[in-house]
């Protein structure tokens, strides 16, 4: 009586299986697309994450703006940028919990168990909150225009605000990843996120000048990744130096999206 049979299903099934190169590609457009249709279903979530910076917007705008003076301007051209930087970072929490939420109804465990790109998984969420993102960023455009913001250096920085903006965000989204992976509460994910995006918005240039504070919390306004984002988004909205500053946030979310976004992967590989 011949095995052979036997022994080939033995010997084909220790074989890993070899996903083809696009997979990533594949696997990652129908993760996003995925995460998109379960925004537009639960559209709650959309208006939540848009009610939190027209508050900021007009709360910043009524409550605090006359009695904050900013150099070489109008409050309201120097508050929208720091909303922009809030708004995507804010974002970022929303990616943390939404991963801690899959994980806690074991929908990732049965991806984990699919034939995909590891990967796949949390690039298809931090380009979905990436869209999020961009549609929350041109919400505060229209808020801000309304009370009063402009763009005063044409058309094309707008732009280029605008996706530096949302590009902030999606580097952001890995490290919250990160912290949604390793936490797997949705409470716990949501503080923890929280605890991060306060003092890095509110110890930076977003709503008021650096000048304004003690020396020694100056030195660490001007050196955190918020405070390049805000500096280079007034200057590609209201004029000014652009280079330096856009340098900066460009080396900033690079070295953000390297670090964790390898560690979020290397987290969802181990289960």
């Amino acid at each position: 009586m011949s095995h052979a049979p036997t022994s080939a299903l033995v010997d084909s099934a220790a074989v890993p299986l070899r996903l083809p190169r696009t997979a990533i590609f594949t696997d990652t457009a129908v993760m996003t697309r995925r995460n998109l249709v379960r925004l537009t279903r639960t559209p709650q979530l959309l208006f939540f994450a848009t009610v939190q910076p027209v508050m900021f917007v007009l709360l910043f705008t009524y409550v605090f703006g006359g009695a904050i003076a900013v150099p070489g301007g109008r409050y309201i051209d120097y508050l929208i940028p720091g909303i922009f930087v809030q708004a995507v970072a804010f974002g970022g929490v929303n990616t943390a919990v939404g991963l801690s939420t899959d994980l806690g109804s074991g929908i990732i465990d049965r991806f984990r168990s699919l034939p995909m790109a590891r990967a796949a998984v949390l690039a298809g969420r931090t380009i979905a909150d990436g869209v999020r993102n961009l549609f929350v960023v041109l919400l505060m455009v229209v808020v801000g225009s309304l009370v009063g913001f402009r763009f005063h250096n044409g058309f094309v920085p707008a732009v280029a605000a605008v996706l530096l903006a949302v590009l902030f965000g999606f580097s952001l989204a890995w490290l919250f990843a990160f912290i949604g992976m390793t936490l797997k509460e949705p409470e716990t994910a949501q503080v923890a996120g929280l605890v991060i995006i306060f003092p890095l918005t509110f110890v930076s240039g977003a709503f008021t000048p650096i000048a304004l504070m003690p020396e020694w919390l100056r030195v660490i306004a001007r050196n955190q990744p918020f405070t390049h984002m805000v500096n280079s988004l007034r200057a590609l909205t209201q004029g000014g130096p652009v280079a330096h500053s856009v340098l900066m946030s460009l080396l900033w979310m690079a070295g953000i999206m390297v670090v964790f976004a390898t560690l979020a992967v290397r987290r969802y590989r181990r289960g």
